[in-house]
């Protein structure tokens, strides 16, 4: 079975492994351009470099130019792992069996670009990763393989992803493959009445509302890292939360309640109270231990954060 191959990252390279491990015929590979100052190489164009695979590195997937080029590779399967751009359907209509794609949550539920982060801030306590077939919706083909995973009390999308959806993701893109080749794979159509769309998350989206309670607070914050971080006010400057957790505490929501140097500092919520652990402050890029924070800042207790 002819494969064509799209994508980019760490897991593009590490999916592009698992099928030339598994005995794939992986007959093109497509991956994002190289662009000015980026940190370091393009993980799958090495790998397909090293395998001596023919790679192309177009702007965009609907160029006439890459279209061609799918189509002279005669591909049954186009394998998506980390795309962020839209197959067009003439790309699709290339392959005999059409594109699968690999996507973090258990579909119908939170399709879209920031699955993980809404997961995490609406409180759920269960994602997982689905292998769905690809087609002119976003993240709505049918479903060939879907397992779940346990969202823990503490977890970021950090933690979710490179500990739990990344490396299960890895293993079910190169069985979906296999199933397809195989003849055994059996797509299931979406239920449209459990779906949900969630927009790729922004900064607006993750401010802080001090009166909500410590737990949904605690979810924002869990959801929002690595990115985009959410936020507060301090002195009138932006401050990005990193890292908290929940204590026994109370006052006026957003009011420093307490500080303890060696740890950082403690903000009531509407029901309660954070410890904050680790900050980002004004225009420093550093992210830095909230205790260090409040030595540095001379932070006191009864400042208000907004």
């Amino acid at each position: 079975m002819r494969i064509v191959f799209i994508g980019q990252a760490p897991f593009g390279k590490d999916c592009l492994k698992a099928l030339l491990d598994q005995g794939e015929e992986v007959v093109g590979v497509l991956t994002v351009p190289d662009r000015p100052g980026q940190k370091g190489p393009n993980p799958v164009k090495e790998l397909a470099l090293e395998r001596g695979l023919p790679l192309l590195q177009p702007a965009r997937l609907k160029e006439p130019e890459t279209l061609k080029w799918v189509e002279n590779l005669r591909p049954d399967l186009l394998v998506l792992a980390f795309v962020t751009d839209i197959v067009p359907k003439a790309m699709i209509d290339l392959a005999t069996h059409g594109g699968i794609n690999y996507h973090p949550s258990l579909l119908p539920k939170y399709r879209g670009g920031s699955a993980m982060n809404w997961a995490i801030i609406n409180g759920e306590t269960e994602t997982g990763v689905t292998i769905h077939k690809i087609d002119t919706g976003i993240d709505t083909g049918p479903i060939i393989l879907q397992r779940k995973v346990a969202i823990d009390p503490d977890d970021t999308v950090k933690s979710l992803y490179f500990e739990k959806l990344y490396p299960l993701g890895v293993q079910m893109v190169a069985e979906a493959v296999r199933l397809i080749r195989e003849g055994k794979a059996n797509p299931v159509p979406q239920d449209e009445s459990l779906a949900s769309y969630q927009p790729v998350i922004k900064e607006a989206d993750v401010r802080i509302d001090w009166r909500q309670s410590t737990q949904k607070i605690y979810n924002l914050i869990r959801g929002s890292n690595p990115s985009p971080g959410a936020w507060t006010t301090f002195r009138g400057e932006k401050l990005k939360i990193w890292e908290a957790s929940p204590i026994s505490g109370c006052g006026a929501p957003g009011r420093i309640i307490d500080v303890i140097p060696e740890e950082g500092f403690a903000v009531a919520t509407g029901d309660g109270a954070l410890l904050v652990r680790r900050v980002q402050y004004g225009g420093n890029m550093e992210k830095i231990p909230a205790g260090g924070f409040v030595t540095e800042a001379e932070v006191v207790k009864g400042e208000e954060l907004l």
